[in-house]
């Protein structure tokens, strides 16, 4: 790792903030602004292989407990967040469609939704409105947000498997579209929904093109 004052004050922002900090805020702090690329990742290499790893999220950074050791810290109490199957679909669906509207995701599950499901992925902080569809009744566009791309350790959007890499990984093999899910977000409780065929899988949710 650098040990040049750039890199000393990158390291000490990234250490004292509570949530990640923006690329250009971190930019905007060094004296050779140049060279930004080159320090932030000498110290995402130097953090590689430690208890704690930098993560890039979209266009801002942080650190975050490395995932081999994240199941160790048990000083920490966990509060597990309990999603319904609508929800858990309706998630989906948004991650691999998205900007996608209320009424088309009601067309691809099949079912008429009430506001619980998207209430309850805002409130998490999962879910975002972004902007209106140029149609008549211009209804709302939902996308993820910087939160879920955090939460399921991915950088982009176009890093979330494709349905081949599902498959080839057997999570589309005779599993529910709600146990795949959860086993990928690492939880393993959720709550019933009987507006739901159990039938149903993760296949049913993800477009054909959906290669990073």
């Amino acid at each position: 790792m650098s040990t040049n004052r750039d890199s000393k004050i990158l390291e000490a922002i990234l250490f004292a903030s509570g949530s990640p900090v923006l690329e250009e805020d971190l930019k905007d702090k060094m004296i050779n602004k140049k060279e930004f690329k080159k320090e932030i990742e000498s110290l995402k290499e130097f953090y590689q292989n430690r208890g704690i790893n930098l993560i890039k999220t979209g266009n801002k950074w942080s650190f975050r407990t490395a995932e081999s050791i994240k199941d160790d810290l048990t000083i920490f109490k966990t509060q597990k967040r309990k999603l319904s199957r609508a929800a858990i679909e309706t998630l989906s669906i948004i991650a691999y469609q998205q900007p996608i509207t209320r009424s088309e995701i009601e067309n691809i599950r099949g079912v008429q939704m009430g506001r619980g499901s998207i209430d309850h992925l805002m409130e998490i902080g999962w879910i975002k409105p972004s902007g209106r569809k140029k149609v008549p009744g211009k209804p709302t566009l939902w996308v993820t947000t910087e939160m879920f791309m955090e939460h399921f350790g991915i950088e982009n959007i176009s890093d979330l498997p494709s349905k081949d890499e599902l498959k080839a990984s057997g999570f589309l093999e005779k599993r529910s579209a709600i146990a795949t899910i959860t086993d990928i977000a690492g939880k393993n409780e959720f709550l019933e929904d009987k507006e739901v065929d159990d039938e149903e899988t993760l296949e049913d949710f993800i477009p054909e093109e959906s290669a990073k």
